[in-house]
């Protein structure tokens, strides 16, 4: 099981600066010694590079774009073959209402279950249907990761309307609630947390320094 806390989120796209296996180890061993319980990491290589440098648990996805559905996070089993190969703790999937490329997100659940039983799962949403969907399929962790990114949830953000979104959420699912997305300030992440959330994923705010340098400059041209 994920222990309660910060979550640091150590993720660079190829065509971002950091990209690197081993910078996102050394990005994770700095959230380790800054208090983070938890990392969530992108590729197999990415996952074996920071278990190899941290004691901490690992949330694992694989970002891959398929022709014809904008599912792109854990979008099929090729990719539940590469984090179980990982050895992440935990694999974390699209778990929209969008359609997927392959197999069904029941029977992505299925296959999880059967091929690495002790590793736990979650799912990614953006609407409280979904949740609840995800909720009623088994999944150990929900996750508020794709509100906003889905082309129906566009605009909206985690913490709008005080974070009625993810209240909710809490109210209306059994499984173990993870804040993630939009996090920026450690006055937000007090805040989710004192909702009931069980932990919070924060990324770009810590790991990503082109965006935290924009939102600087931005700032001071406002």
């Amino acid at each position: 099981m994920l222990p309660q806390g910060l979550i640091v989120s150590c993720q660079a796209l190829p065509d971002e600066p950091l990209h690197s296996s081993f910078i996102m180890s050394k990005l994770a061993l700095a959230a380790y010694e800054g208090g983070a319980v938890g990392i969530r990491a992108n590729t197999k290589e990415d996952i074996e590079a920071i278990k190899a440098e941290v004691p901490l648990p690992v949330i694992g996805i694989v970002k891959r774009d398929y022709e014809g559905s904008e599912v792109f996070i854990t979008a099929t089993s090729k990719e539940v073959d590469e984090l179980i190969e990982s050895g992440c703790d935990v694999i974390a999937l699209d778990a929209t209402k969008q359609e997927r490329p392959q197999e069904t997100l029941a029977e992505l659940v299925a296959y999880i279950r059967e091929h690495a039983p002790h590793t736990e799962i979650m799912a990614d949403i953006s609407t409280v249907d979904e949740a609840i969907n995800a909720d009623q399929l088994g999944f150990d962790y929900i996750g508020t990761t794709l509100r906003g990114y889905t082309h129906y949830t566009k605009g909206h953000i985690l913490y709008e309307n005080d974070f009625a979104f993810l209240k909710e959420i809490l109210e209306k699912v059994e499984a173990k609630v993870i804040a993630e997305g939009n996090v920026i300030t450690p006055e937000m992440y007090r805040t989710v947390s004192n909702l009931g959330v069980h932990c919070t994923v924060v990324g770009g705010a810590i790991t990503r320094p082109k965006q935290i340098t924009e939102r600087f400059v931005q700032a001071a041209e406002e």
